[in-house]
């Protein structure tokens, strides 16, 4: 990160727990690319471990929804490191209004990112006022640290640091939230808020000036945060450091 970008506005902030480029989502990505460049730019590389076709679904499912936005779909299509450094990728993020990482598999995903020319791209973009939006997976690598909570005594992956002091656990309703307090507890250390993010449900924020996160939901979903001793609904705003 270079402390040379200017110092403008930083763009809006979106994690989401599922529903990626879905109908069911789409006021949040309009929200984030209202006011915004009509440049929606696409980084399915969290799911590049699974080959072709599912890369090939991601992008169509990406291509509907930029679509029904009335956007520009721009597919930066980085699937391993040394793709992360390429020029054109580097180029493909200028001028983005919106900057979306998709789900799939969230160590390779912040593995593939951390430290190259790409990932830099996307910052200064975010400094400049594009928005960034990761889901599941996406939203996992956007923070400090991916908690491995399906061995969390393992240890996890160090994240991409938009969001350092937070830990996301996506798809929370589904897959975590019927999960004793005691299994959830190794992923809490001091210094960090853990929040579940239930599906079609996205934790948002307005720009780093603003540091107070909200959420917005379809239906029943919620946002839990997790301490170390009990998980409970976030009714109020988040304050979380960002950049």
């Amino acid at each position: 990160m270079n402390s040379s970008t200017p110092d403008r506005l930083p763009g809006r902030i979106a994690l989401v727990g599922s529903g990626e480029y879905l109908p069911a989502m789409e006021p949040i990505e309009a929200w984030l690319i209202d006011g915004r460049p009509p440049r929606f730019v696409q980084l399915a590389t969290a799911a590049a471990p699974e080959g072709d076709r599912v890369l090939d679904r991601w992008h169509a499912v990406g291509a509907a929804a930029a679509q029904r936005l009335g956007v520009e779909q721009v597919i930066v299509d980085v699937r391993r490191r040394e793709d992360a450094d390429e020029a054109q990728h580097v180029e493909a993020i200028t001028g983005a209004g919106l900057i979306y990482l998709s789900g799939g598999n969230p160590s390779h995903l912040a593995k593939t990112l951390r430290g190259s020319r790409v990932w830099d791209a996307i910052w200064r973009a975010w400094r400049l006022g594009a928005s960034v939006a990761g889901c599941s997976a996406g939203a996992m690598a956007l923070c400090g640290y991916i908690p491995g909570f399906r061995h969390p005594r393992k240890g996890g992956e160090e994240g991409l640091g938009l969001i350092p002091d937070l830990r996301v656990i996506p798809h929370f309703d589904k897959y975590a939230a019927h999960l004793p307090d005691l299994a959830l507890r190794p992923l809490v250390t001091p210094g960090a808020t853990v929040v579940g993010i239930d599906e079609e449900t996205a934790l948002i924020a307005d720009s780093a000036s603003t540091p107070e996160w909200s959420f917005v939901s379809r239906g029943t979903g919620s946002t839990w945060r997790i301490d170390s001793d009990r998980r409970h609904r976030v009714n109020s705003a988040l304050t979380l450091r960002v950049g």
